[in-house]
């Protein structure tokens, strides 16, 4: 192994360590001692790849947007209309933060930490929820008593309260709690004839997107 590839994976190894502590102490409270000692490296080491704990912070923000953001492109890939690429991309972007714990950490610090950050993780999904039922409705897919703000704000609302329910309890980051959500709101917004086209549960074998690099 070069000296490159050692100091890549130390990076990474870092970064896990740091993602674990700010997910179970938050930001304030982590300590930049404890995430060396769980990465097995030495307060030098990190201080060779982070110049603090908030740039250490930052980079598990930076991975945690880029992460969110290719699984949501690569849900977008498997086609259909709006209200079901829509559905396809909660439940990426669920399974996502159910399985790897710097996008779980990053997204909180994004929505939480008290320092300034570039990038509002939770905006974002904001606009494509908004962008998507536009579509939806323009496609005339949605009953006519339907108001596109109204939905998507219930949309962003349940969402963003399932990954703070996720941090307490795992149960709400499952395929069967978003599968009924979506079964009780399509039935609500989608017309008799576009509802039984829709799968609340996202298309099958939802593809995984490209992995982002740490480093």
């Amino acid at each position: 192994m070069t000296q490159q590839d050692r100091a890549v994976r130390t990076r990474r190894s870092l970064i896990r360590s740091a993602a674990e502590e700010f997910e179970r102490h938050g930001y304030v409270q982590a300590k930049l001692a404890d995430i060396s000692a769980n990465a097995g490296v030495s307060p030098g080491a990190l201080h060779f790849h982070f110049e603090s704990k908030a740039s250490v912070a930052a980079t598990v923000e930076e991975w945690a947007g880029e992460s969110l953001r290719r699984e949501a492109w690569c849900a977008q890939r498997l086609g259909g209309n709006a209200l079901q690429r829509l559905t396809n991309i909660s439940h990426a972007l669920a399974a996502r933060l159910r399985r790897d714990v710097v996008t779980r950490a990053g997204f909180r610090l994004n929505c939480e930490s008290p320092r300034p950050s570039g990038r509002n993780l939770r905006q974002e999904w904001q606009v494509c929820v908004r962008q998507l039922l536009a579509e939806a409705a323009t496609e005339g897919l949605l009953v006519e008593h339907a108001e596109t703000a109204e939905a998507a704000g219930a949309v962003v609302a349940a969402t963003i309260g399932f990954e703070l329910l996720g941090r307490e309890d795992p149960a709400w980051f499952s395929t069967a709690a978003l599968t009924s959500f979506w079964r009780l709101l399509l039935a609500c917004l989608a017309r008799p004839e576009s509802l039984r086209t829709l799968e609340p549960g996202g298309s099958a074998a939802l593809p995984k997107g490209p992995e982002a690099r740490i480093g």
